[in-house]
């Protein structure tokens, strides 16, 4: 698949303030056929300039960083010039204040909001979208020429109108046939500022190399790793790919279930940051292991959200963000529309009848998820605990009167991985094995669940389910579950239901619509799923895997015998 920009009716509005990145491999939706009064709203003036300055988008934001390379780096910056120093005006500048860039973006622009928040004057043509930023953020501009945002001896006021105007200019919707509001189109923007931000770091901490990266996933990857100039190159060699990494000066994305004591070691060495690349929690259509590439992804500097033995950029947010009345509002109906749908980890399912039946015992329902025993979250976060059968008992014997539900780990049931438990001995525990129907389904037939670091114990605390943690997942001690391992101390904070949604769903991964294969906010990958629109792009390789899997499976019966 070659790399080419994104084609959107937002390029067609030549010069719009507010645009999309050129993401690659992208094609937005551009059938725009409502009403283009219908992206007009009332927000005042203030709150679209102030979104637009705290969000820092509009121009191209996504461009590199300004960087001073002035000698002078004790006096601030006062003026900043958009000009080549014949077209201005024969006056005196001070070097010390000033700062000359070129009238021309380069291959990579410049971010505009690297610099200008920092200066006093924006000295420019009247056609620099620079002007209309340097507006909205107050600075005093002094223009060289006419152009679409100004000309020479235009007031303040005049200039703040043009400014506005820009930013209220129509922005086709990427994902639909409509067009977004002006705060529709800055928060769209600012979820892509934020990843780009996060995949281009500091100066030497860019991601622009990656290993451990399955061939089936690679393209899904680079685009969730995507920032302006030369793009990622993924490595089938930890060597290469570290080589690759320190000969550019920046960081190495991992698979951390694919991570050596070696290379670990060897980065470290080379100065070389390590960051891991995980599934999200909504991920998919179908099973990792059946090969279905993920819609979701977590990009983690810290560490890893499911190893409890050091922070991650999880737990730093759960600790420490504030969460807004509007982030919290947003979460709830995120929240609502997942339950809703029936979605979870692997896509919406279908309600199973057997599962119904069930809802005449009057006794307490109990479910046991089981896991794959070898599963990297397991291992780190199950404070010893890796079997199945031992998670089964430890449940009967904290539920001695309930009626406990068996679920297989549909990877092990598949043949694929470990931590399979025969039918009799989980029945013994067990009063029922419930392989049929999907985890939402099962989840809203039950009370409780019990688990070691399942994600299905978050997504029961979506449905209201009481949770028991034998383990130490990361959704365990905010509060919200019965916590039978050793929490960290950092965690000690309670959190209520939708602060942990907007952490966990809204701030902490990535997503990608299936359909324009552009990055996405959540609500987007949910209402994919919920119409059947998130397709698998390897459909052909899935029945293949199904069948391995059932091979595995004989082989593994016979060799029991």
């Amino acid at each position: 698949m070659g790399f080419a920009p994104l084609i959107s009716q937002n390029a067609a509005l030549s010069g719009a303030l507010l645009r999309a990145p050129p993401f690659p491999d992208s094609i937005a939706r551009n059938a725009q056929e409502g009403p283009l009064a219908s992206a007009f709203s009332a927000e005042s003036e203030k709150a679209l300039l102030e979104a637009l300055c705290s969000a820092r988008v509009g121009g191209a934001f996504w461009g590199e960083p300004w960087k001073d390379e002035s000698s002078e780096a004790e006096n601030d910056i006062k003026t900043v010039v958009r000009a080549a120093p014949e077209a201005e005006p024969s006056k005196e500048r001070d070097p010390k204040t000033t700062r000359w860039l070129a009238t021309q973006d380069g291959p990579v622009p410049i971010d505009p909001w690297s610099i200008l928040p920092n200066a006093q004057i924006l000295v420019a043509h009247g056609d620099d979208e620079w002007v209309a930023l340097a507006s909205a953020l107050g600075l005093e501009i002094q223009l060289l020429s006419q152009g679409r945002y100004g000309k020479p001896g235009d007031s303040p006021a005049a200039l703040y109108e043009t400014a506005l105007s820009a930013v209220r200019s129509p922005f086709a919707d990427p994902f639909g046939d409509g067009w977004l509001k002006p705060l529709e189109a800055i928060a769209l923007l600012a979820d892509w500022r934020r990843v780009i931000d996060a995949n281009r770091a500091e100066p030497g901490h860019r991601i622009v190399a990656a290993c451990g990266m399955s061939w089936w996933k690679r393209d899904e990857i680079r685009r969730f790793l995507w920032s302006p100039g030369e793009p990622v190159s993924i490595h089938t060699s930890a060597k290469r790919a570290l080589d690759a990494a320190a000969a550019r000066g920046g960081s190495l994305a991992v698979w951390p279930s694919r991570v050596s004591y070696d290379l670990i070691a060897n980065a470290a060495k080379r100065c070389v940051q390590l960051v891991r690349v995980e599934d999200g929690f909504v991920r998919s259509v179908g099973l990792g292991s059946n090969l279905v590439p993920p819609l979701s992804v977590i990009v983690d500097r810290q560490g890893i959200h499911y190893d409890p033995a050091s922070p991650s950029d999880l737990e730093t947010l759960l600790a420490s963000t504030n969460f807004t009345p509007d982030l919290i509002a947003r979460a709830s109906r995120l929240r609502a529309d997942i339950v809703d749908a029936g979605i979870s980890k692997y896509a919406k399912g279908t309600q199973s009848s057997a599962t119904v039946e069930r809802r005449n015992s009057s006794k307490r329902r109990v479910l046991v998820p089981g896991q794959v025993e070898d599963d990297m979250s397991v291992l780190a976060g199950g404070q010893g605990l890796t079997s199945n059968l031992e998670l089964l008992r430890r449940a009967r014997a904290l539920e001695p009167d309930a009626e406990i539900w068996w679920r297989p780990h549909p990877d092990v049931d598949a043949g694929h991985r470990k931590g399979a438990v025969e039918d009799a001995a989980a029945l013994e525990i067990a009063d029922a094995i419930v392989r049929e129907g999907a985890m939402s389904d099962l989840l809203a037939e039950v009370d409780a669940l019990h688990t070691i670091t399942s994600l299905s114990g978050f997504e029961a605390l979506l449905r209201g389910c009481e949770v028991t943690c034998h383990g130490v997942p990361f959704y365990s001690g905010w509060g919200l579950t019965r916590d039978l391992g050793n929490v960290p101390d950092r965690r000690g904070r309670n959190l209520s239901l939708d602060e942990l949604v907007a952490g966990v769903l809204l701030l902490y991964p990535r997503y990608l619509d299936p359909v324009t294969g552009l990055p996405c906010p959540p609500e987007i990958l949910i209402g994919r799923l919920k119409s059947g629109e998130a397709n698998n792009r390897l459909g052909w390789v899935e029945p293949l895997r199904r069948l391995q899997g059932q091979v595995m499976r004989r082989w593994r019966a016979m060799v029991q015998r």
